[in-house]
């Protein structure tokens, strides 16, 4: 028993663990709820109204004057929220498939086991900042995020009601139809870098120029100028499906509020529905995550390294000694900070998106996503196969 003991890994099981709290408790959770907040607060100045400014501490309540207004109002409103959830009644329609009606929301949360595979630093205590550093990361994401549909078919086939129902098979077909073109889409990019170990690709970005950036290292070659079309291409397609897939404005035919009163999740109440709604947040953060490692550098910044990458000669030709001073685990940090706030980027563009554009009907959403995506994705590929050998 002892020697059991002895033979596991305490301190990579350690470290996994505590990745993975400082991932899900300490970021994508209080992410999620001030991403709500941020899309209200959004909504409300492309609208032309107030939105959530009130929201703070109930301290009149203990004979204050006055309740406690946090920094610019309203930012009390995500703890609010998860207060009306937690103390909203549970309520369980009658003829429900209860076990799947239950099980639904607990697959709606699938997304988050997929950040296991995305690198969010560079190293932090000479620790990389990535749970699972697996070879086929990418195949890893993919065959996590696409079974998030089955949380949808199961809660619209399991409510026994036809809104939820009809959500749930317009979600099928809409997964299907994108989830062809977004692994298309990346394949340029695994191409290009000759792997699929998500961590890897950063690094090469960050010594050699993002893919969509290539202004620095071997980023200047006749190759990876004559790179940017289908890179381009790849983006394009690979942000449409992610919208698609997310079931964001415009491709929220699963819930579209105006034909089917709130689709999939109609029949759910207290935390049930808080947990769908942490799932749609949750994918919207993955989706920006995986934007931001394949095509923006992940955690690096343009010119920046990560004080041990190739770029580092730029900087120590700038400052000289000073740079030396600098600690690695303060890059480490810098790094965390720079992948989530362009994570943070990407979620504001999701946010326009779905307040600025009108949502496709379903034969439009199903001629994008098969007659020009998949086309288009296809042909990227045969293009990119095309560079790479007269360059090489």
């Amino acid at each position: 028993m002892i020697s059991l003991l002895a033979s596991i890994p305490w301190e990579m099981l350690i470290w996994s663990l505590a990745k993975a709290v400082f991932v899900i408790f300490l970021v994508v959770l209080p992410l999620v709820s001030y991403t709500v907040y941020a899309e209200r607060r959004v909504s409300a100045a492309i609208q032309d109204r107030v939105g959530p400014n009130r929201t703070g501490f109930p301290t009149s309540l203990l004979g204050f004057k006055k309740d406690l207004q946090l920094f610019l109002g309203g930012l009390g409103q995500p703890v609010a929220d998860a207060l009306k959830f937690i103390l909203k009644e549970d309520f369980t329609p009658g003829g429900v498939k209860q076990f799947y009606f239950w099980l639904a929301p607990c697959l709606a949360m699938l997304p988050l086991v997929s950040l296991a595979f995305i690198p969010f630093g560079s190293t932090f205590l000479g620790e990389k900042m990535i749970i699972a550093d697996v070879n086929v990361s990418v195949l890893g994401v993919f065959a996590v995020t696409g079974c998030g549909v089955y949380a949808i078919v199961l809660a619209g086939w399991a409510s026994n009601s036809k809104y939820p129902f009809l959500g749930g098979i317009r979600s099928s077909s809409q997964m299907i139809a994108y989830e062809l073109s977004m692994g298309l889409s990346i394949i340029p990019v695994l191409m290009l870098f000759g792997g699929m170990k998500l961590s890897d690709l950063v690094q090469y970005q960050a010594d050699h120029g993002w893919l969509l950036l290539p202004l620095w290292g071997d980023g200047l070659s006749a190759e990876r100028w004559l790179m940017l079309l289908p890179l381009a291409i790849s983006f394009i397609v690979f942000t449409i499906s992610v919208f698609a897939e997310t079931n964001r404005l415009p491709f929220d035919m699963p819930e579209s509020e105006t034909e089917l009163v709130a689709g999939y999740h109609t029949e759910y109440s207290s935390m049930k529905f808080a947990l769908f709604f942490l799932g749609e947040y949750a994918a919207m953060i993955v989706g920006s995550s995986l934007i931001v490692v394949f095509f923006f550098g992940g955690w690096s910044l343009p010119f920046i390294p990560d004080g041990q990458g190739h770029a580092a000669a730029f900087f120590q030709n700038i400052f000289g000694g000073l740079y030396a001073l600098l600690p690695n685990w303060l890059w480490g940090i810098a790094n965390i900070t720079v992948f989530f706030g362009k994570v943070a980027l990407v979620l504001v563009f999701f946010i326009w998106v779905r307040w600025t554009l009108p949502r496709f009907r379903f034969d439009q959403l199903m001629k994008i996503g098969w007659l020009y995506l998949f086309e288009i994705a296809l042909v990227n590929i045969f293009l990119t196969a095309a560079i790479l050998a007269f360059t090489k």
